[in-house]
C-alpha cells in the first residue's frame, strides 16, 4: 500500500456522504466536549485539527471559542470543511491541503498549542519513514509544551480477536454501516455501505496501541497518557477507539 493511497480512496462521491458516516450530532454527544476539556485544562489557544476531514472538529472547537486551523491531505475534504465552516457561520483560523510530513514548511515552527489527529486518520501512512517524518513535523510546529492529540481504532483487538464495534462514539450516521472486509497485520480494508446500496473502501495500517506509544517516545514528544473510548481505567479488550496525547518538552 502506498502513503497516499487515501487521496485516491476518498473520492468526491464518498466526501460528499462523509458527514452522514459520521453523524455529527451522535458523535458530538458520545465524545461529550472531552477534547475541548483537554485543551482548556492546558490553556491551549491556537489548535489545528490536521486531519480535518469534513471539518467536525476544527468546527467544534472554532464554535468553542478556540483558534481553530484545518488541515487535511485531501484536497476534497478541505474543500467540505471550507463549505461546512461557511455553512454553519464559524469562522476558521485557516484551512490548508497539507501532508503531515509538510506540515513544518505549510505553517512554520512552534505555531500552535494544540493538535489534533483524529477519527483514526493516522493509520493511513504504511511506512513507519513516513510515520516517523510526520511525527517530527507535528512536533516541530507544535509550541514547547503544546499537545499532540491522536485517535486510532483498536487495532489490538481487530487482529488478536476479531472485530467488534459498539457504534457509540465514531461513525454513527444512521444506517451507515462501517466494518473490515480485509483483515491482516499490515492492512484492515474497511467498508463503509450506505442504504442506497453505495459501498466505499479505505485501506489503514493497523497501529497497535504500545506501537503508537513507542513512535511518540522516539519522535521526542513526552507524558504519553492513553485513553480508551474517552476513559482514563478502561479494559484494552472492551474499547474501540484509543486517544493518545502526548507532550513536546519545554526544553
Amino acid at each position: 500500500m502506498q502513503n497516499d493511497t487515501y487521496k485516491r480512496e476518498y473520492t468526491r462521491e464518498f466526501v460528499s456522504r462523509w458527514d452522514s458516516l459520521i453523524g455529527w450530532d451522535s458523535r458530538a454527544e458520545g465524545e461529550n466536549g472531552f477534547f475541548e476539556r483537554i485543551l482548556r485544562h492546558h490553556n491551549c489557544k491556537q489548535v489545528a485539527d490536521i486531519a480535518a476531514g469534513t471539518g467536525f472538529h476544527a468546527i467544534r472547537l472554532a464554535h468553542a471559542g478556540f483558534e481553530a486551523t484545518a488541515s487535511d491531505g485531501s484536497e476534497a475534504m478541505i474543500r467540505q470543511t471550507e463549505q461546512n465552516a461557511e455553512d454553519m457561520d464559524v469562522a476558521l483560523a485557516d484551512a490548508k491541503v497539507v501532508d503531515w510530513r509538510e506540515l513544518h514548511t505549510a505553517f512554520g515552527a512552534n505555531k500552535f498549542d494544540a493538535l489534533v489527529c483524529l477519527g483514526n486518520a493516522f493509520t493511513h501512512l504504511f511506512e513507519e519513514e513516513a510515520r516517523t517524518k510526520a511525527l517530527d513535523s507535528m512536533r516541530t510546529v507544535l509550541r514547547p509544551g503544546g499537545l499532540l492529540i491522536l485517535d486510532h481504532r483498536n487495532y489490538d483487538k481487530i487482529l488478536d480477536n476479531g472485530y467488534s464495534s459498539k457504534h457509540k462514539f465514531y461513525y454513527v450516521g444512521n444506517g451507515v454501516d462501517a466494518r473490515p472486509a480485509i483483515i491482516q497485520d499490515d492492512l484492515v480494508k474497511f467498508e463503509y455501505s450506505y442504504p442506497d446500496g453505495n459501498k466505499f473502501h479505505l485501506s489503514m495500517f493497523p497501529l497497535r496501541r504500545h506501537y503508537m506509544q513507542k513512535l511518540l517516545d522516539d519522535a521526542g514528544f513526552t507524558s504519553v497518557a492513553t485513553y480508551g473510548d474517552f476513559e482514563q481505567n478502561f479494559e484494552p479488550d472492551e474499547v474501540d477507539f484509543f486517544q493518545q496525547i502526548a507532550v513536546k518538552p519545554r526544553h
